[in-house]
């Protein structure tokens, strides 16, 4: 029972839908805004939990004898189906009520806002394929080594823009701090990065098949541990203690903020052995959330 009820979390992607909301929790207790809307957290969740359920629900056409993801697709191909159409009735309900109740706001945004819209929606769009074939072909999941930076990328956008955009529309309220905005959403985006890195070991066998040269195909699995995940991980953490100098953080707080970063390196170095799908989803995954939960209880250390 619990096996299931595990597989059901994971593999549906509700687990991606908590990493969202979380992200955006951290992000916006680090930035001292106040909170959005229970509205748009509930979008938040399902958004990413019906985006990452249809990319893998349109590849997953035919039972494997390998992959535990792939069977469970289609061996409950009918309850995600229906599921995936409660979802996005759910979530079509709650972006009109955020658009009826907000809508004079939207459409006073100033053109910046609307300009990161149109590049968070492109670059979703265009990591699956998405987008209709006849507008573009280009898929950036195609990219080889450039698709880890853009699924940094769409998440950083997913914790410290989208919460400024929406603060913008509900409340009215702008940000001014850029120097602590650019240093977190790059710390975002780095983290999140390395994270795609990592994932991708699991995909190594068929990225090669595929000439898909993402670093692990291209460098190998050791070079890639040694030679890029770890030395990024050493440059966060060298890059935290500048910053967290700069701003005076506290001993505490600063501690929370590193555990992540030497967790990931542990992890990191004991990806040399192969581990099932599962590990990659609960452990893997679950590094951005201990992330998350580090930076809140941060957060609480300021005074």
């Amino acid at each position: 029972m619990l096996g299931k009820i595990i597989r059901f979390i994971f593999f549906g992607n509700y687990f991606v839908g908590i990493l969202a909301v979380a992200l955006t929790l951290e992000a916006t207790l680090q930035l001292r805004l106040p909170f959005n809307s229970l509205n748009y957290y509930l979008l938040l969740f399902l958004a990413p939990t019906i985006y990452y359920t249809y990319a893998y629900n349109k590849v997953s056409t035919a039972p494997s004898t390998t992959n535990p993801r792939n069977q469970w697709y289609f061996k409950h191909k009918t309850f995600i189906n229906w599921s995936q159409a409660m979802l996005f009735i759910i979530c079509m309900l709650l972006a009109a009520n955020l658009l009826y109740q907000n809508f004079q706001h939207i459409l006073a945004l100033p053109i910046g806002y609307w300009l990161a819209i149109v590049i968070i929606i492109i670059a979703g769009g265009l990591y699956y394929g998405l987008l209709p074939k006849s507008f573009i072909k280009f898929n950036l999941r195609n990219t080889g080594w450039f698709k880890a930076f853009v699924i940094g990328f769409v998440w950083a956008c997913c914790a410290n823009v989208l919460p400024l955009i929406m603060l913008k529309i509900e409340t009215g309220v702008g940000y001014h701090d850029s120097v602590l905005w650019t240093w977190l959403f790059v710390k975002n985006w780095m983290f999140c990065t390395v994270n795609a890195i990592i994932f991708d070991i699991k995909d190594y066998p068929t990225d090669a098949n595929k000439h898909l040269r993402t670093f692990v195909v291209r460098y190998g699995l050791r070079r890639t541990i040694f030679n890029i995940l770890i030395p990024l991980l050493i440059i966060g953490l060298i890059s935290l203690g500048i910053f967290a100098s700069y701003k005076g953080f506290g001993i505490p707080q600063v501690l929370f903020n590193v555990l992540p970063f030497i967790l990931t390196i542990y992890v990191a170095y004991s990806m040399h052995k192969r581990k099932n799908i599962l590990y990659y989803l609960m452990v893997i995954d679950g590094l951005i959330l201990f992330k998350a939960i580090c930076g809140m209880i941060g957060m609480q250390f300021v005074h």
